[in-house]
Parts: C-alpha cells; sequence; structure tokens
C-alpha cells in the first residue's frame, strides 16, 4: 500500500484512531496472541513480526483500498500507547458490514472499546451511508454483548459462518427507514 495517510483517522476525547498500518505489526502480534483474541476471535496463526505484517497487507489493505475502512489502531493520546483495534469489516459469510474491537487486557474497562467503536459507528453511518451495522460474537463472550448493545445493535440469532464449527451470536443494527 502506497499511502495510508489518505485514508480516514478520527479522534475522540481520549483517543486517536487511525488504519492499521504496517508500523503496527508488533503491537498487532501482541493483541492477536492475547487469552482473550485466541479464546473469542481465534487463532489467526500471527506468531512472529513477518506473520503480522503479512496479515496487513493480504487481510487488511485490500479491504481498506476497496472500500475505505478496515481495521484500525487504537492509540491513547495522553501517551500515545496502542491500546487496542476497532473496525468495520466486509466478512465473508456476513450480509453487508460488521463492526468488531479487541482491546490489550490491561487497557479492558475502560470505556476505550465504546469510545472509539462509537464514533466508528457514526463515521459508518454519516461518511460512508452504511445502514446497515452487524457484529458476531460467541455466546461466553457477555462483555462484547454488552458493548454491541450499548451501541444500538440488537440480537439477531445464532449462526455459524460456513466452515466454522462455534455457533456465533448475530447483532444487527439498521438504520430507520
Amino acid at each position: 500500500m502506497k499511502d495510508i495517510d489518505q485514508y480516514m483517522s478520527f479522534e475522540t476525547e481520549r483517543l486517536i484512531v487511525r488504519p492499521t498500518s504496517l508500523e503496527d505489526a508488533s503491537f498487532l502480534l501482541e493483541l492477536m496472541n492475547t487469552p482473550k483474541w485466541i479464546q473469542f476471535i481465534g487463532d489467526r496463526k500471527v506468531h512472529t513480526e513477518e506473520d503480522a505484517k503479512r496479515y496487513i497487507e493480504e487481510r487488511m489493505f485490500p479491504q481498506l483500498e476497496r472500500l475505505g475502512y478496515s481495521n484500525n489502531t487504537v492509540i491513547r493520546k495522553s501517551d500515545m500507547i496502542k491500546v487496542g483495534s476497532c473496525g468495520l469489516y466486509d466478512r465473508e459469510g456476513l450480509e453487508g458490514v460488521d463492526i468488531g474491537f479487541a482491546f490489550l487486557p490491561q487497557f479492558e474497562g475502560k470505556g476505550y472499546a465504546f469510545e472509539s467503536s462509537d464514533m466508528l459507528k457514526n463515521l459508518a453511518i454519516e461518511k460512508w451511508n452504511l445502514k446497515k451495522i452487524g457484529a458476531i460474537t460467541l455466546e461466553d463472550n457477555k462483555s462484547s454483548q454488552r458493548l454491541l448493545e450499548r451501541l444500538g445493535l440488537k440480537f439477531q440469532k445464532l449462526m455459524r459462518l460456513e466452515g466454522d464449527s462455534e455457533e456465533l451470536m448475530y447483532y444487527l443494527w439498521e438504520a430507520k427507514k
């Protein structure tokens, strides 16, 4: 990817949220190997910094170039520490766009996930004119379910993605017609 700076970054009161770039590889490596990521999102086989760079190049950049949004790195303004990620994903097996988030354990429970995801949801509606935003989570991920409901998404159904054995809860937000 030539110029990641051409894509939208945004700020909230406490956070900077910008498209994930290759400079985030070591952070992404750490995040994707936390116990909660492995438990609730799954092992993405990212075990080295090179794996992380490849994941960014092959999984994040193509969608960013195609749609103008993808995964974002969330940075705390007060000390410029990378605390987590949130993004909008065009995920195979789901209709429409899916919102997702993950934070390092030491930064959970501080409101960063809601703050960044709420702003992202608003941008999805206002900038990209999305009329529907979905989300998937596991039944035992209660904190994710609470956050999705706080963002205004409503539980719709239990489902499975193709080739996946785990049952997922599907949430949806739809613009009023």
